[in-house]
C-alpha cells in the first residue's frame, strides 16, 4: 500500500509540475480568453491514456506498477478537469455562455477523440 501510495504521488507530482510548465509557456503570450492550456492539457492527457491503456491491453502487460504511476498518477496530476470546470463557471459568470458552450463541447469531443486514437493505435 505504501509503495502504490508513494508511485501515484510521483507520478502526480511530475504530471502536475508537466502541467504547470505547459500553463506557463502557453498562457505567456496567450492574448485570448479561450483557456488553451487546460484545453492541450485534457487533450493530450487523454491521448496519453488512450496510448498506455492501448499498450497494456495489447501487450497483455499486468504491471500495477507502470498503471499507478502513468495512468492514475501523472495523468491524473496532468490533467485538469477540476480546473476546466473552474473556468466554465467563470465564463458563466461573465455571461461569456457561447465561448463556456464551445469549450465544454471541444474539450469533451477532444477528450473522446484523443482516448480512442490513442487506444486505436496499439488496436
Amino acid at each position: 500500500m505504501i509503495k502504490n501510495t508513494f508511485l501515484v504521488l510521483l507520478g502526480g507530482g511530475i504530471g502536475s509540475v508537466a502541467r504547470y510548465l505547459l500553463s506557463y509557456f502557453l498562457t505567456k503570450n496567450n492574448t485570448t480568453h479561450f483557456p488553451w492550456a487546460t484545453f492541450i492539457a485534457n487533450g493530450l492527457g487523454c491521448l496519453l491514456i488512450g496510448l498506455l491503456f492501448g499498450y497494456i491491453q495489447k501487450n497483455n502487460v499486468q504491471n500495477e506498477t507502470l498503471k499507478l504511476l502513468l495512468i492514475t498518477g501523472f495523468c491524473g496530476g496532468f490533467t485538469t478537469f477540476s480546473t476546466f470546470s473552474l473556468e466554465n463557471i467563470q465564463f458563466i459568470q461573465n455571461q461569456n455562455y457561447n465561448l463556456a458552450l464551445l469549450y465544454t463541447i471541444s474539450s469533451i469531443f477532444i477528450g473522446f477523440l484523443g482516448v480512442l486514437i490513442g487506444f486505436k493505435l496499439f488496436n
